[in-house]
């Protein structure tokens, strides 16, 4: 297989995964059952909902996030469950987000994360020894599984082993057949279009007794017998296999029979996620487990456009990095690839070998957008040819326009729901430099006014830089550094960054052309201000902050400036920023009113590692947390005095860690854990601490 033909495969397959979760969503709740989506739905074919933008969702978090194991240090070796764990500590926030927080006993995943919480080691936090058989055999087992068998194509063995090793955080039993079954199917969907065969190859990955291997057994045979009504087998199932026989609240089994059904009667990929939702139970999982298999197998050209299009290259998460919650697909499916030759041990193909948290977008992929959308749609058209993404405007006249941008934040407004609870940080910052490649076609008119631009998101008012007029040239590369100090963005976060077009042409001449945009840059070091007065508390957190325990608000102080107060029994955690900041220099201020504990961080990588500088429990320091740890680098008795300000700056600049406070006490130290990672506040026992407004400036990394 070519690296082009993986890489579309991936694509596919991720994009089919997303299109399953999105179709199924609207129907998940038990009380929709599939008598009910008949009668209000009929037979679909097509999304049931319309969204501004999906929210986050568990059956997307788990694939993403967990497999981050990888990136954190499981590569060249063999995988373990403890990497696994690991990656579910540090990238879930406690109770917010990432799955379902059903209760101890009651949700699977919450179960197993306390588990692991209060030291229990995996697999032991997900076995039936510790959890009992019906907890450790729902289905989240198999619907956090996809990327396993992503990055392992045509290997089905590998990618169920790597499966099993990392459903056994939270599952066993018949979950880890599950995860084996639906892993080992994507990575067989590679080499193979056939569905008959691609079921046989899972079903020879399972143990032959597994109550999992008779499902598929049995639900295959039923076809053979009955090949022509998919409905007759959803009766079938509902009376041999169905949740009445399996306790707990979502269980795998009857819901593999789901898959298994909707797999054989539909064959196509659009129909194979239409019956998996059509049929109930857990729509959204059962959709998204059949969409990874069949988008692999039937590859891009059988990803129907309407199914398509509205996932617009983006997929919103739920972690605790607001910036890796806005996952840019085309960019995400590259990187799962060049994890698939790493973990493989084969040479990075040039074109793979990219690096997380830089912005470049080619738009090489088929039909890919990179999320480039347009304020106005009407007479104007948004699409890939192929090496670009084409603008076409179609006899426009002054003054109409139009904005053709890239989302880098997303705000509450931007949402119909708060599924999952996802919060965010830009992508991109004041301080940066936008580049842009534009080739033009004109067909008639006399010309038309580009404009680069920012949105202020806190005004929605449009900053344009350096406007230009296109008459009957064919390439221009356009360049803008997002000023920090520009007066109508200081202290601002950004959420659109793109191109205004107007035209300039009368009714007489209307303006009739395409707009190629072949390559969108982002390059350079943010160096930008959160101004807190200009920040909304959303999805239960302050924008542009990702909180992990705590209770957090803004508050305005006897001087009437606003500040992020935190209020917490022992931890309480604000981080923002560029997940893969470096050097890095933050200032910021915190006032102490209860407690002793009150911290600026760098590199903070989740909830498990980074470093810490300022008061704790009569010292300052400069701290670190590592894997539950946090301890003092280097500190000296300090009395932090309630009710004063005090300024902090930490620097980061390689292996150098330095604070000072008030421009007068300082602490530097050497340590070398930590290369990257986000910034923001922390208290690290109980307390109540309010934080001003903070700066970020990051740096060139030293040589």
């Amino acid at each position: 297989m070519t690296t082009t033909a993986f890489l579309e495969k991936v694509y596919a397959g991720f994009l089919g995964m997303n299109i399953g979760i999105r179709l199924g969503a609207p129907v998940e709740p038990t009380l929709w059952t599939s008598e009910r989506i008949e009668r209000f739905y009929g037979d679909i074919h097509s999304y049931v909902k319309d969204f501004k933008n999906f929210a986050a969702d568990d059956d997307v978090n788990g694939p993403v996030y967990f497999l981050r194991a990888l990136n954190d240090g499981a590569l060249g070796r063999s995988l373990t469950p403890s990497d696994v764990a690991q990656a579910w500590l540090n990238y879930s926030r406690e109770e917010v987000g990432m799955f379902w927080w059903g209760g101890y006993g009651v949700s699977t995943e919450h179960t197993a994360f306390l588990n692991l919480l209060h030291g229990m080691e995996a697999p032991a936090s997900g076995s039936i020894q510790t959890n009992g058989k019906t907890l450790s055999e729902q289905i989240g087992a198999q619907i956090f599984i996809d990327t396993w068998g992503f990055i392992f194509p045509g290997d089905p063995k590998r990618a169920s082993e790597y499966a099993r090793i990392a459903a056994s955080v939270s599952h066993d039993g018949e979950g880890l057949q599950g995860a084996a079954f639906i892993a080992g199917c994507i990575a067989q969907a590679f080499i193979c279009d056939d569905i008959q065969d691609i079921v046989g190859v899972g079903l020879s990955l399972l143990d032959g007794d597994s109550t999992y291997a008779k499902v598929v057994r049995s639900v295959r045979d039923f076809y053979a017998q009955n090949p022509d009504d998919w409905r007759t087998c959803l009766c079938y199932l509902q009376q041999e296999w169905g949740y009445d026989r399996y306790p707990g609240v979502c269980h795998i089994i009857p819901n593999a029979g789901v898959c298994i059904m909707a797999l054989l009667y539909g064959k196509s990929f659009a129909r194979g996620v239409e019956i998996a939702t059509m049929a109930g139970w857990d729509t959204d999982c059962n959709a998204g487990n059949v969409g990874s298999i069949l988008g692999v197998a039937g590859g891009l050209p059988m990803l129907p456009d309407h199914y398509r299009n509205p996932i617009g290259d983006v997929i919103v998460l739920s972690g605790i990095s607001g910036y890796l919650n806005i996952l840019d697909v085309p960019t995400y499916v590259k990187q799962l690839c060049k994890l698939s030759f790493q973990v493989r041990n084969l040479e990075i193909p040039q074109d793979l070998d990219i690096q997380e948290g830089v912005i470049d977008f080619d738009f090489s992929l088929p039909g890919s957008t990179h999320g480039f959308r347009l304020s106005e749609t009407h007479g104007f058209v948004l699409r890939n040819e192929g090496d670009a993404l084409a603008l076409l405007y179609d006899r426009k006249v002054r003054p109409q326009l139009t904005r053709l941008f890239y989302k880098p934040f997303y705000r509450r407004f931007d949402f119909d729901d708060e599924r999952y609870m996802p919060v965010f940080s830009p992508t991109i910052y004041a301080g940066q430099t936008v580049s842009m490649s534009l080739r033009f076609e004109k067909f008639s008119g006399e010309s038309i006014t580009l404009s680069p631009y920012v949105r202020n998101t806190s005004t929605q008012e449009v900053i344009m830089f350096d406007s230009f007029v296109v008459w009957d040239e064919e390439h221009r590369d356009v360049t803008f550094t997002i000023d920090k100090g520009h007066p109508k963005l200081s202290g601002a976060m950004i959420d659109e960054v793109g191109l205004l077009f107007e035209a300039n042409s009368p009714s007489k001449n209307r303006d009739f052309g395409v707009v190629f945009l072949e390559r969108f840059a982002v390059s350079g070091k943010p160096d930008y201000t959160i101004d807190l007065a200009q920040q909304q508390k959303e999805f239960a957190s302050i924008t542009p902050f990702s909180h992990n325990h705590g209770s957090w608000d803004l508050v305005k102080n006897e001087n009437g400036t606003t500040q992020m107060e935190v209020m917490a029994l022992d931890h309480g955690e604000a981080c923002t920023g560029n997940y893969f900041a470096k050097d890095v220099r933050v200032e910021g201020s915190a006032t102490v009113h209860r407690g002793s504990s009150a911290l600026i961080s760098v590199r903070v990588q989740g909830a498990r590692r980074g470093y810490y500088a300022g008061f704790h429990k009569g010292q300052l320091g400069i701290f670190k947390h590592e894997n539950g740890l946090f301890f003092p680098l280097v500190s000296k008795s300090f009395a932090c005095e309630l009710e004063l300000t005090y300024s902090l700056t930490f620097e980061a600049k390689g292996t150098k860690l330095h604070v000072s406070v008030g421009g007068g006490q300082t602490l530097s130290v050497e340590d070398s854990s930590f290369t990257h990672g986000m910034v923001g506040y922390a208290v690290y026992e109980g307390g109540r601490v309010g934080f001003g407004s903070l700066s970020v400036k990051e740096m060139e990394e030293q040589t």
